[in-house]
């Protein structure tokens, strides 16, 4: 995947399906997490770019770091994007603030786990099993155009789900209180 942003796509469905018991903002994190070893190897002309990190063991421990880090990093970024909802008086869309481990969890560890299947699919220099094997049996096994567009309608029919759901939900409670 050519870095981060289509990696979001099922992301976004996983927030469209799972509402408050997964943190979209852990999963964002969590990808940019793994693709830094790709971007260290990028600036540094490496010949493999998806190294340990971009294994499912290291997925695993990256995930649970990007859980620990998610509400100080994550506080403001989120600050920031409910400022602009209310700008622009979407302030329907306004989530919670409060953090809980389950959530954080889910969205790191399958922010990096997701990652390690997708990129598997299309990268040539994973060892998605290392330490204990060097294969890496799903490559080619899907077109690259079909997960491309995978990644995209995921992203696209998740934040479909996910504006209409927070917009049952206004409704229903501006309903509630007439």
């Amino acid at each position: 995947m050519p870095f981060t942003p289509l990696h979001l796509g099922p992301g976004m469905a996983l927030k469209a399906g799972l509402g408050e018991r997964f943190s979209l903002l852990a999963f964002g994190l969590a990808q940019v997490a793994m693709d830094l070893e790709p971007l260290m190897g990028l600036l540094t002309d490496a010949p493999i770019l998806h190294g340990i990190t971009h294994t499912y063991l290291a997925a695993l421990v990256i995930g649970l770091m990007v859980a620990v880090i998610t509400p100080p990093l994550g506080r403001p970024v989120l600050r920031r994007w409910h400022q602009e909802l209310r700008y622009y008086r979407l302030d329907w869309l306004v989530q919670s603030e409060r953090w809980t481990p389950a959530p954080l969890l889910l969205g790191a560890l399958s922010g990096t786990l997701s990652h390690v299947a997708l990129d598997s699919l299309m990268h040539a220099d994973l060892q998605p099993l290392a330490p204990w094997s060097a294969a890496n049996s799903w490559l080619g096994v899907i077109p690259l155009s079909a997960l491309f567009w995978g990644c995209v309608l995921s992203g696209g029919v998740g934040a479909l789900g996910w504006i209409v759901q927070r917009w049952a939900i206004q409704r229903h409670s501006s309903r509630a209180v007439k």
